[in-house]
């Protein structure tokens, strides 16, 4: 094992093939995410009463604006299984902060859209969001770094382009 760590017999180093490497950036990320995320749920916890879900939940329902969002189309961008999605809507709701209704023309669908009381606890917890990623992440990257976190990151999250799908 001591070869691996050391990269003996591994890639040249920089190579797309080079496990350690990948290995280092992986660590890297998840060692980030763990402890931004324990930080910025504590927070959003103390100052708004809310989980790192219940905030994505109000933050995706409220850039749906009036029309609201479906739960399945919040399903797709809410890392929690149906049935947590659905009972952390029917806490939002019972907290006043979302409201729930079905589809006229779908009698499965469900409509979740934003209350004015969600409305207020989400710019709370917006600013709680701010200062917390701002403190744990973009204070410590130059501008120049934050673009280029922003670009790459968003690169990744869109998914394989049509292009890259297709093999080429």
């Amino acid at each position: 094992m001591a070869g691996l760590v050391n990269g003996a017999g591994a890639s040249p180093p920089g190579s797309p093939a080079d496990g350690y490497e990948c290995a280092r950036a992986w660590s890297a990320l998840t060692a980030a995410h763990t402890r931004i995320t324990a930080q910025l749920s504590a927070a959003l916890d103390r100052e708004c009463g809310l989980t790192i879900h219940d905030f994505e939940i109000l933050l995706r329902v409220d850039a749906a604006g009036p029309a609201g969002l479906r739960l399945g189309e919040l399903s797709a961008v809410v890392p929690l299984t149906q049935p947590a999605l659905s009972r952390a809507v029917a806490r939002l709701a019972a907290r006043g902060w979302v409201s729930r209704a079905g589809v006229p023309d779908d009698r499965r669908g469900i409509i979740i859209a934003s209350c004015a009381a969600g409305q207020a606890v989400l710019r709370r917890a917006i600013g709680v969001h701010a200062a917390t990623i701002g403190e744990l992440l973009l204070d410590r990257l130059s501008p120049d770094e934050q673009e280029l976190l922003a670009r790459v990151l968003s690169r990744v999250a869109a998914g394989p382009s049509a292009e890259q799908s297709a093999g080429g």
